[in-house]
């Protein structure tokens, strides 16, 4: 015997007003943010995954990306790093599939069809995938999980210590709670 589906107002009156939809697809765009999948391949050892092929610097399927520099930063269990800047650079992240990052994107650039736009979303966890930050973009990443974890990535700026492309907004200028674990 099939059940009847259920609605709203099948659900007692004291928590009908709580009761949200979870959402599974991404809330909202960036303009020039783009993801890019990468392939993985699987063996008896272990695995092997191209981050890229470059011809003369340039990265190819991401057209007009020069890589001028690869970095890799050691994100600490409990880490927050953010909000990141870049007037000039742009970054092209990779987080081992076997580790993860909550990853955040803010669109703080003034003329941009998507400005005040923000992405949350995991980086890693099981996927092969490079992630294109353009500059005007501000960014960062958390480390929620309770081990190190990796961040690999290529710019198309070579860092300058005497005057760095680096500008900061505080941590929580979005609210101490767009950095934490959401329940549900």
């Amino acid at each position: 015997m099939e059940e009847p589906s259920l609605g709203l107002s099948d659900i007692r009156e004291d928590v009908r007003g709580s009761v949200s939809r979870q959402g599974y697809g991404a809330t909202s765009q960036i303009e020039g943010v783009q993801f890019l999948p990468l392939q993985t391949f699987v063996e008896d050892g272990g695995t092997f995954t191209e981050l890229g092929r470059l011809v003369e610097g340039a990265l190819t399927g991401l057209d007009g990306f020069e890589v001028r520099q690869v970095n890799c930063s050691l994100m600490a269990a409990g880490a927050i790093k953010a909000w990141h800047l870049h007037f000039n650079q742009e970054d092209l992240w990779f987080v081992p599939p076997s580790q993860a990052l909550v990853v955040g994107l803010w669109d703080v650039r003034e003329n941009s069809p998507t400005t005040g736009n923000t992405l949350r979303f995991v980086l890693g966890r099981g996927r092969s995938q490079l992630l294109y930050i353009p500059r005007g973009v501000a960014h960062g990443a958390a480390n929620l999980g309770s081990s190190d974890a990796f961040l690999f990535y290529f710019v198309n700026q070579q860092f300058d210590a005497q005057d760095p492309d680096e500008r900061r907004l505080p941590y929580d200028a979005l609210g101490k709670d767009f950095w934490e674990v959401r329940p549900g």
